[in-house]
């Protein structure tokens, strides 16, 4: 039998897995947010006591017909069984102990995506229960408060339950309005796990996720660019997973990391899926795939198209002006060989207004660098310490406290 400790290590390592299945497969019975977010807590903590007799071979499987069960007690117990029987899916639901659907994800990010929430809504809804990110994480990869988050979340749940959102995939007269976002919160889930608070650098549940939902979509919309360019970002970014750290654990940049250690198939992948993107528009994921491209296709970062480059990120402003687009644009431009620093120095200081990147590591630490090449290192160094008060992720407080050492 399993002691304590390893049933509790097994049931956190399913809650990062299986989470997003198993409660989208619960509101695939209840229609009920609320409801079936507390039936999928308590089948994780159910297993806890259950498993110490043995843990099942499915673990989902288990997870998610306890979660039900509970849901049918819950609404039994309520005298609203007969009431909300019309609006259960048409589909069989999963047998006892069988996995749920591999599409159950994809449904349920299709719900909270529904054109009847405002955009933020959407977002900080789908990161809630699709991620499972606590307020506090959603705050940080949305660059706003915790308290607006939260909000946010209880309108979104507020306003599903009020219109009768319905729990599936739109059809392709709907798709256009919603897909956008989705793919939105995808990449977003994506980044939470990519760059994480706390101790580890990358979430893996959570890059892993995106990476399946994105594949899911890819799948679903074979020949939807975005959805192409989307997957292709993120498999750059899994390409490069093993060159991110050092043998001791230090955050290893992309201009120092070994390219021998990229996953050539994952580069490949992403380099055909970015091509056919390419072919078919030049949305704003295509793009960034297509700037992800260029750097997987350099043999080196000294060797790496700058001009190119720039001239990707200025279509990419047109068609996604953001600050946080600009600021790269501006790193590029740094790198253009004879590049005029003091202007570019400028461009960053210009972008410390905007409201979205006052708490934006990443802002001071490219001025940090521009500063630093152009030998005025006591600025430099204030910037390195600024980004360092923004830095919640100790891989990359360990970098910049290196930088500042140096």
């Amino acid at each position: 039998m399993p002691d304590a400790r390893e049933v509790a290590r097994r049931v956190e390592e399913a809650h990062r897995s299986h989470w997003a299945t198993v409660l989208a497969a619960t509101v695939r019975l209840t229609r009920d947010l609320d409801l079936a977010e507390d039936c999928a807590q308590d089948a994780f903590v159910r297993a806890l006591q259950s498993w110490t007799d043995g843990i099942p071979d499915s673990t989902v499987g288990w997870l998610t017909t306890v979660s039900r069960r509970l849901a049918l007690d819950r609404l039994r117990r309520e005298a609203t069984l007969r009431r909300k029987l019309p609006l259960l899916a048409v589909e069989t639901a999963p047998a006892d102990g069988e996995d749920p659907g591999p599409s159950d994800p994809l449904r349920l990010v299709f719900t909270c995506c529904h054109p009847a929430l405002g955009r933020d809504t959407q977002l900080a809804l789908t990161l809630r229960l699709m991620c499972g990110l606590t307020t506090g994480e959603i705050a940080r990869v949305l660059l706003v408060r915790e308290s607006t988050v939260a909000a946010r979340i209880t309108r979104g749940k507020q306003k599903i339950a009020g219109a009768g959102v319905p729990f599936r995939v739109p059809g392709d007269e709907a798709l256009p309005e919603r897909l956008d976002t989705v793919l939105t919160v995808v990449h977003l889930a994506y980044t939470a796990g990519h760059t994480a608070a706390g101790g580890l650098l990358v979430r893996q549940d959570l890059t892993s996720r995106a990476v399946l939902l994105a594949r899911l979509l890819v799948a679903q919309l074979p020949d939807e660019s975005e959805a192409l360019g989307l997957l292709a970002l993120l498999l750059f970014a899994e390409a490069r997973a093993a060159a991110r750290l050092d043998p001791g654990g230090d955050l290893v940049l992309l201009a120092d990391q070994d390219r021998s250690r990229w996953d050539q198939a994952l580069v490949n992948e992403g380099l055909a899926l970015a091509t056919r993107a390419l072919a078919r528009g030049d949305g704003r994921f295509t793009l960034q795939a297509a700037i992800a491209g260029l750097h997987m296709s350099a043999p080196s970062w000294e060797a790496t198209d700058w001009c190119q480059l720039v001239r990707m990120y200025d279509a990419l402003m047109v068609r996604w002006p953001s600050p946080v687009v600009a600021l790269n644009r501006a790193a590029a431009a740094s790198l253009v060989p004879g590049a005029d620093l003091t202007a570019v120095l400028r461009e960053l200081d210009a972008l410390g207004v905007e409201p979205s990147l006052v708490a934006y590591p990443y802002l001071p630490a490219a001025r940090a660098d521009v500063l630093t090449r152009l030998g005025r290192a006591a600025e430099a160094r204030r910037a390195y310490e600024e980004a360092l008060s923004l830095t919640d992720n100790e891989a990359e407080r360990r970098f910049l406290i290196a930088r500042l050492g140096s």
